[in-house]
């Protein structure tokens, strides 16, 4: 498979010039990766008409030169990283305006960028998701990834819930599943594993505690691990025997919603009308007020990226785009259900990249 990087700046440089800028400067950390494949921890890529440059300090110099492509020089700088980038984003945008992606830094910052820009004689403008509108569309070698970020997940929650869940707490769950990642070849969780059960499960992001699993109530599992840079996300709900019946009710309705959602995704439809589309089946059985959250985000090298699938969200599916579809039902103080899948859009309808089974009794 070849190099995405070149491919992926040249996109940039095409939507630069559609912006009527000569550069970009890229601070966000998930998108100089993206861009340059660096990943330490003090980097700025500035990406222009006649090239790339990446800035960092000397503490990275030996692993940047080593990470990047040869299509992108490597600039050291020995104090300052910010005062070195007026002078080469004018000179990779050939005196173009520059953008500085306003969300990702700070007022300091973006002040100390456009005072070194106005010096040098550039005009500097804030932009937002410029990159971000890019990284929706995964390549190949991203889908990838992910691909194995969601198979170790699989098989991790596989080996944990084989064991049991019912006399063992939360926290103990939750700390066996992220070791089972590990083992299974992970860099780390994609975010803080949720064990939630019974009342607990009617917090959509509850933290895991030192509650015993009990039998007849629901078990909210959401969890995800980083494979190579690359997050996976899925939340499977168990039944640790008979449930109460309007928590079993729910979770019928939950399943039902996501079902109709996941046939219904694809290319061209409203990210809105996605939404709507689980949400108006648990809204009709009446569980409207308990679906508080949307139906799903996009997923990559954050766990929580562009595009939203959400009631208010504008702008359709497009294949490569890699989301969750995971409605929920949450109901105080009695528990709460949620079943999240990972999936790509393809061409007419999208590939479910969540392999475990659905079914609540599938835990041991």
């Amino acid at each position: 498979m070849s190099d995405p990087r070149p491919g992926r700046r040249a996109r940039l440089v095409n939507e630069l010039a559609n912006r009527d800028l000569g550069a970009l400067v890229v601070t966000h950390p998930p998108s100089v990766r993206w861009l340059t494949g660096y990943v330490g921890s003090n980097g700025v890529a500035v990406v222009g008409r006649t090239g790339t440059a990446l800035l960092t300090d000397f503490r990275y110099e030996t692993s940047a030169r080593a990470q990047v492509d040869d299509g992108c020089r490597v600039v050291i700088r020995t104090v300052d990283l910010m005062g070195g980038v007026p002078e080469i984003a004018n000179e990779l945008g050939e005196g173009g305006r520059v953008g500085l992606e306003a969300q990702h830094l700070s007022m300091a910052q973006g002040q100390k960028l456009q005072a070194g820009l106005s010096a040098a004689g550039v005009e500097g403008t804030g932009v937002t998701g410029v990159v971000e509108e890019l990284r929706m569309v995964k390549d190949p070698a991203e889908v990838a990834l992910i691909r194995e970020s969601a198979r170790i997940t699989d098989a991790a929650l596989e080996r944990v819930v084989a064991g049991g869940l019912v006399g063992r707490t939360e926290r103990e769950v939750a700390w066996d599943l992220r070791v089972a990642m590990h083992e299974l070849g992970a860099e780390g969780p994609s975010f803080d594993t949720i064990v939630a059960a019974g009342a607990a499960g009617a917090s959509p992001h509850a933290v895991p505690g030192d509650r015993v699993i009990s039998e007849g109530t629901l078990v909210v599992i959401d969890m995800g691990c980083v494979h190579e840079g690359y997050c996976s996300d899925m939340t499977r709900t168990f039944a640790t025997g008979t449930p109460p019946q309007q928590l079993g009710r729910a979770y019928e309705v939950c399943a039902a919603a996501q079902l109709a959602a996941l046939e219904a995704c694809r290319p061209g439809i409203g990210r809105g009308a996605l939404d709507a589309v689980a949400r108006d089946i648990i809204t009709d059985a009446g569980f409207g007020p308990a679906f508080g959250h949307s139906l799903g985000h996009g997923v990559g090298l954050e766990i929580h990226e562009a595009p939203r699938l959400a009631r208010d969200a504008e702008g359709e599916l497009r294949p490569g785009m890699i989301v969750t579809i995971e409605p929920g039902i949450y109901l105080e103080g009695l528990g709460g259900v949620r079943i999240e899948d990972l999936v790509v859009v393809t061409g007419d309808g999208c590939e479910i990249l969540s392999g475990f089974p659905k079914d609540p009794r599938a835990a041991g």
